[in-house]
């Protein structure tokens, strides 16, 4: 199965037109209304949580709310881009040809699933470095990315600057797995 059968990614990433109904737009709001729930519940948490006087900057909501910030404005251009798609959109009859139903491709969603299961399972062991990295190659293989050598390069690569990143800078520990040697 090549790149290009994969109705799912392709249709993802190719910007292919389907179906575009009234139906469609709904399923288009559905993110983000989940988007702003979200991040309202995180809000909602900023406003109420109980700061020790004389905490100082950038205590403790500033980096939920920049994630709430980012939440609702990603919320708002979903909405924002649904819309523009529905109008545009040329009203297609229902059982032409070019209006098609895109199904799961159950072998992408196999490697996204079992990467994250084996991520879980595996992280105490082979720690984050090789956890993540191994996670970041299972999501791209299911996403259709035939270049495992370099989808293996960008994850381990990625995986040891977020590990540099979180456990040398900010002196938060992430497993360190077999790379650890008991350290």
């Amino acid at each position: 199965m090549s790149f290009r059968d994969n109705a799912t990614a392709l249709s993802a990433t190719m910007g292919k037109r389907l179906d575009l109904t009234r139906r469609a737009l709904v399923k288009d709001l559905v993110m983000p209304v989940v988007l702003l729930a979200f991040a309202g519940y995180l809000a909602f948490g900023i406003v109420t949580m109980d700061v020790p006087e004389g905490t100082s900057f950038p205590g403790p909501g500033f980096f939920p709310g920049i994630i709430a910030a980012g939440l609702a404005l990603f919320a708002a251009l979903l909405v924002a881009r649904a819309v523009r798609d529905a109008r545009s959109a040329p009203r297609e009859e229902a059982g032409s040809e070019e209006a098609k139903r895109v199904g799961v491709d159950w072998r992408s969603l196999a490697w996204i699933v079992g990467g994250f299961a084996a991520f879980i399972a595996l992280l105490k062991v082979l720690g984050w470095i090789i956890g993540a990295g191994l996670l970041f190659w299972a999501i791209a293989r299911g996403f259709g990315e035939r270049r495992h050598l370099m989808s293996l390069i960008v994850g381990f690569t990625t995986s040891s600057l977020a590990y540099i990143a979180f456990d040398m800078l900010l002196g938060m520990s992430l497993p360190s797995g077999i790379l650890g040697w008991g350290f």
